[in-house]
């Protein structure tokens, strides 16, 4: 068997000169099919959609395109019957062997379910790794410039200069804590360090990210949170940072301190988050991510003074859906090179 057999018995397709089956949404369809066809160069194809209903029949793909469209407004924790519709012929196309997602991590049950079935899951991990950093940067200088007690002076007409309230504390060497050293991290750290902050690294092993950066592993949390003025959230959720910052991590902090969270709202633990705001021991919080998604109307998070809460949207911009498909294609090309 030649390697390109091989190869593409592996991914289940049992006739090369078969039309390669991609599953992606019409949009997609309609904005990336001429890409597509410069990429298989000349490789047969074809365009598959979800049923419409939700009882049409499963339908079957060798490949899956999830482009930001098909997610809408759906969150990971309620998903709407458009999105229900494309997820469900992932899950029932038997000859599926890989997905491509728009996002940078890939927890969503569907995917989760789909790498349990041996399908191969990629992300867009850096896509909108900028974005997600000036977000995150933009968070932090509001909460260290005091702007929601600005804000809310202002929505009252109220003149209230900060001299008068408490002024803020200079950045230049206070101590930010980055957990997670991806694109987003990275990004992240290289301004708190030109703004004169001392940055700590938290990742998977104290393998020195960097001359100058003080790196712990996870396991080993604990030892900078009481000199941490700014925890900073940018890590995947996975087994080992589900619940990483619970009760324990949030009273080891330095009185305080405050709390950016621009990776997934699992990694803290809500409750005690909340409970950290209102005894003060924590100063603040920018928070883009939340246990449930959307919040509940009734969560407090909303309305507390000191926390400024987004609705997932720290990644949103009108790049991102072309370095999306650069990726999807990229990575298209590569496997063509081989199935062919």
């Amino acid at each position: 068997m030649t390697q390109a057999a091989a190869s593409t018995e592996a991914w289940g397709i049992a006739d090369a000169a078969a039309p390669l089956r991609i599953l992606l949404s019409e949009q997609a369809a309609r904005t990336v099919g001429a890409r597509i066809d410069q990429v298989l160069r000349g490789r047969r194809w074809t365009a598959v959609s979800p049923p419409a209903i939700d009882d049409a029949g499963a339908i079957d793909a060798d490949i899956a395109f999830v482009s930001r469209d098909v997610t809408g407004l759906s969150t990971k924790h309620e998903v709407q019957p458009a999105t229900a519709r494309f997820y469900t012929a992932m899950l029932q196309a038997p000859s599926l062997r890989w997905v491509h997602v728009h996002s940078a991590g890939a927890d969503r049950p569907v995917y989760v379910q789909l790498r349990e079935r041996g399908v191969e899951v990629s992300t867009s991990s850096g896509a909108n790794a900028a974005v997600v950093a000036q977000t995150a940067l933009a968070g932090l200088l509001a909460l260290a410039r005091h702007f929601p007690q600005l804000l809310d002076a202002q929505r009252e007409k109220r003149w209230a200069p900060l001299i008068a309230s408490g002024l803020p504390r200079d950045l230049q060497g206070q101590t930010a804590t980055i957990v997670g050293w991806g694109p987003i991290g990275q990004q992240i750290g290289a301004v708190l360090r030109v703004l004169g902050l001392r940055v700590v690294v938290v990742r998977q092993s104290a393998q020195p990210a960097g001359d100058g950066l003080e790196t712990i592993a996870f396991s080993n949390l604990d030892e900078v949170l009481p000199r941490t003025d700014w925890l900073v959230l940018a890590c995947p959720l996975t087994a080992q940072t589900r619940g990483l910052i619970d009760a324990h991590a949030l009273a080891r902090l330095a009185h305080g301190a405050r709390v950016i969270n621009v990776s997934r709202g699992e990694v803290v633990d809500e409750a005690a988050l909340i409970e950290a705001l209102r005894s003060g021991k924590l100063a603040g919080a920018y928070l883009d991510v939340f246990a449930h998604e959307p919040l509940p109307a009734d969560s407090p998070l909303w309305d507390m003074p000191n926390v400024l809460a987004t609705p997932h949207s720290a990644g949103f911009s009108d790049g991102n859906a072309a370095r999306v498909v650069e990726m999807f294609l990229s990575r298209l090309q590569g496997w063509a090179a081989v199935n062919t």
